[in-house]
């Protein structure tokens, strides 16, 4: 199983620079789409219903107080994705890619598991509860990410 940073790495060195924003929902929705196309995750980490979005704290760890991030400056290793692993990913980011941060942030909260996870609290309101894989994976099978 990829790890979330590898993830992101790959992102980042497929699609070039852009927000830690934007690379947090392009993860966010790399992992919808594993769980809702092929039911299981893409990686074992978890997102939190932050008032942002979807936000990992295992890739936020890596690129807090950045607001770019770059190919090169997450501690992924290289090669760890299989080719099933890459598609999931390619096949988000060829859609979702072309979005800002601010667009994909916008879109997710108008989604179910964002929203349920938050549980009634104003969107500008510190949350840190975590968004389940079960909400993310029955939510995207009848909403596709590639809508």
């Amino acid at each position: 199983m990829a790890t979330v940073i590898d993830v992101a790495a790959y992102i980042l060195r497929e699609y070039g620079p852009m927000t830690t924003m934007k690379l947090q929902k392009l993860v966010f929705y790399s992992q919808a789409e594993s769980l809702s196309r092929h039911g299981r995750p893409l990686f074992s980490d978890d997102f939190q219903a932050w008032r942002g979005g979807p936000v990992c704290t295992t890739l936020y760890a890596q690129h807090r107080g950045k607001f770019i991030i770059r190919d090169g400056e997450l501690p992924a290793i290289h090669g760890t994705l299989n080719g099933t692993e890459q598609n999931i990913i390619d096949t988000v980011c060829s859609v979702l890619a072309a979005q800002t941060g601010n667009q994909l942030s916008a879109r997710t909260h108008s989604e179910r598991p964002w929203i349920e996870a938050r549980n009634g609290l104003p969107a500008s309101a510190p949350c840190n509860t975590v968004i389940s894989k079960s909400s993310m994976e029955s939510y995207y099978q009848t909403n596709p990410v590639l809508r």
